[in-house]
């Protein structure tokens, strides 16, 4: 049902705006809107929202093809919302104005976007005329394998399909980041670690990268779940994760048994959400993924879109975000989501041959340290997004979703993950890694220096190591009393904690941060 808008508004909403309010169409916010004013041509920014000023001169006409075709001049692709709209003209309506303009890009486009979104077939001949138009704007949007369709001379270049499709949009944040040739830094790093240092190195990420991933999650694996991540990490390259079974054996291997699914979610009907108990009585939820059964319809179409995106031309860095947070959001199964949607992060940037072959870098570590900025990532859907959803809540926190949901999650804007991601990337490439291969160069100085003072058992040293950066360089008067050390005489433990405050430069960096991880121990 159209709502009626005053037309004499002073500043009058056109375009998706317009159309958003005319049907009270329900749909996530789109990237940019725009308004009608007494005034000249402006343009307001914040980081989320774009705010366009037009002069009186560019309102379109009240119609509602008037209002789409400017909106796809000016504003690009809404396709959440347009795949609410759509249906609701009346096909005469289309049917005319497509007949009126046979040569017109934007007609073309709506054409082809209305038999594919609403299903229904226009009763029109094919188009003869004109040449073939882009659906996606190339200068405004990464774009995907161009298919063409005939019947409406268009070239369907999403990144996915009209089923499921992410969008990532062209921003001078994403120019810059993709011009700093993040894979070339990488492997020039990886290439400066000694070679004896090497095995040890990669084996050190791998650790640190599933400590890490648990951590966020706020849990701490048994040995067996820990190496079979670990393991999973470094078989990622051979093998192909974006499969229902390989993800299901996967969620199957990193959870506790009790919890592993033997299908989506649907297989066990549960609804399940991101959220934290405020009381006894009362829940915060923070978000809510797609109704159990709705996932068998968009995990075909997500695994379709992904493997399409894995094979694209676009940046590692930027099918690496769109795969993982279109995963996470769906949140296909009970548990383990958000060590599977890391853990995409990693096959994708390993599949596309990001850093050498073998190695994986701790990018859950950089996440574990910039917590806002995690949360901030995956926020900028699920806030949006939550008011759209209606559900309840029962006295034993199981959640029912009341209304249909499941276009939500089709087409979502992936545009800041994608820049958020290419920090993290950077940050690691940057910081991380460099502080992993330093720190263990330290650690085998340290190993050195103090064989000149006591030649301890491995795991005696290691843990000296540990427990001295834990206390500025010292031995703690309770840790002198572990039977490890009985034996030792008072000044063996004074040299001890010299070797480390040398090895480490405790001195000079007394004020950084202490690291808790322990290396592999050393090959004797």
């Amino acid at each position: 049902m159209k709502i009626l808008l005053n037309a004499h508004r002073p500043r009058r909403p056109v375009g998706y705006l317009q159309l958003k309010e005319r049907y009270a169409l329900q749909s996530l916010p789109h990237h940019v809107e725009s308004f009608v004013v007494q005034g000249t041509r402006q343009t307001r920014s914040t980081p989320t929202l774009t705010e366009e000023l037009y002069p009186k001169t560019y309102w379109p006409g009240d119609g509602d093809l008037n209002h789409l075709e400017f909106a796809l001049k000016y504003e690009g692709l809404h396709l959440q919302l347009l795949r609410a709209l759509l249906p609701r003209i009346p096909a005469g309506e289309l049917l005319a104005y497509i007949d009126s303009k046979p040569t017109s890009a934007y007609a073309r486009r709506i054409w082809y976007l209305y038999e594919g979104l609403s299903g229904q077939r226009l009763a029109l001949p094919n188009a003869t005329q004109g040449n073939y138009v882009d659906l996606l704007d190339s200068r405004y949007y990464y774009t995907g394998p161009t298919v063409r369709s005939p019947r409406h001379r268009v070239n369907v270049n999403l990144l996915g399909s009209l089923d499921f499709s992410p969008m990532v949009r062209r921003t001078k944040a994403l120019k810059t980041a993709g011009a700093k040739q993040l894979e070339g830094k990488c492997r020039r790093i990886i290439d400066s670690i000694p070679r004896e240092l090497y095995a040890r190195a990669l084996q050190f990420l791998y650790t640190k990268e599933t400590k890490s991933s648990y951590a966020i999650e706020r849990e701490t694996p048994n040995q067996r779940r820990a190496q079979r991540f670990a393991d999973a990490l470094r078989e990622a390259p051979q093998r192909d994760y974006l499969l229902k079974d390989t993800l299901v054996a996967l969620q199957q291997a990193i959870v506790d048994p009790r919890f592993a699914n033997t299908g989506w979610r649907d297989s066990v009907n549960e609804q399940n959400y991101v959220g934290r108990s405020l009381s006894l009585n009362e829940e915060e939820v923070h978000f809510v993924p797609p109704r159990p059964q709705d996932l068998p319809e968009l995990m075909p179409a997500y695994l379709d879109a992904a493997r399409s995106i894995l094979h694209s031309d676009v940046s590692p860095v930027i099918a690496a975000a769109v795969i993982a947070y279109s995963f996470v959001f769906l949140h296909p199964f009970t548990d383990g989501n958000g060590r599977l949607h890391r853990f995409l992060i990693h096959y994708v940037l390993s599949f596309r041959r990001f850093a050498p072959d073998g190695v994986v870098f701790p990018i859950s570590a950089i996440m574990l340290s910039r917590p806002q900025d995690y949360d901030a990532s995956l926020e900028s859907f699920s806030k949006p997004m939550l008011p759209l959803v209606d559900h309840d809540l029962d006295q034993l926190g199981r959640m029912t979703v009341l209304n249909d949901t499941r276009d939500l999650y089709r087409h979502v804007d992936c545009t800041f993950l994608c820049e958020k991601l290419f920090e993290f990337v950077e940050a690691t490439i940057e910081k991380e890694l460099p502080e992993e291969i330093r720190f263990l160069q330290h650690y085998d100085r340290a190993r050195r220096l103090m064989r000149e003072v006591v030649d301890l058992p491995n795991r005696h040293a290691d843990l000296f190591v540990r427990l001295c950066l834990q206390n500025k360089g010292r031995l703690s008067t309770n840790k002198r009393q572990l039977p490890e050390y009985d034996a030792l005489k008072e000044d063996e433990i004074v040299g001890l904690e010299a070797a480390v405050a040398e090895a480490f430069a405790l001195d000079a960096e007394s004020e950084k941060q202490p690291r808790q991880s322990s290396p592999p121990a050393p090959e004797r």
